[in-house]
């Protein structure tokens, strides 16, 4: 009989080998250069995401459908390449089935993101940029994910 030694869950992808928290800073270093991208894009603009969910500027369309095509093209080559972590362990990308659920979560999803002008990617751009407002978004999204783990099992598969 033969055993899958990868084991099926949401996020497969868990580091076998421990890195130390020096190694840790390059994460701060691309996190800290993300938001800056994110600052001169305007992508953390509350009036560029009123703009698109008021269907009146492609920019926010754009910059979407970018990053949908460099991810669709990473994970082509991902795959096709068998590329590999820094540290040379095994990317696995799971197979994802659909959920009703997954259109309940993207309404309130689009909802929120609308009513606050932020979702969680920009979220400490906002912060960071100086929108101090933007910690009850913050806070907010940490509730709505705490909630979420304790009513998981309960919600719409």
């Amino acid at each position: 009989m033969l055993v899958d030694t990868h084991p099926v869950c949401d996020a497969p992808n868990e580091l076998k080998q421990k890195e130390s928290y020096f190694s840790d800073i390059k994460y701060l270093i691309v996190g800290a250069l993300f938001g800056i991208v994110f600052v001169k894009a305007e992508i953390i603009s509350w009036f560029r995401i009123q703009e698109m969910f008021r269907l009146q500027s492609f920019h926010m369309y754009g910059v979407i459908g970018t990053a949908i095509v460099v991810g669709m093209i990473s994970i082509f080559l991902i795959k096709k390449f068998n590329i590999k972590t820094l540290n040379g362990e095994e990317i696995i990308i799971g197979k994802k089935s659909f959920s009703k659920g997954n259109i309940y979560g993207g309404f309130i999803f689009g909802l929120g993101w609308a009513l606050t002008g932020a979702c969680p990617g920009p979220l400490f751009a906002q912060i960071g940029s100086g929108f101090m407002v933007v910690i009850v978004t913050f806070l907010s999204a940490i509730v709505g994910t705490w909630t979420y783990g304790l009513l998981q099992k309960k919600l719409p598969h």
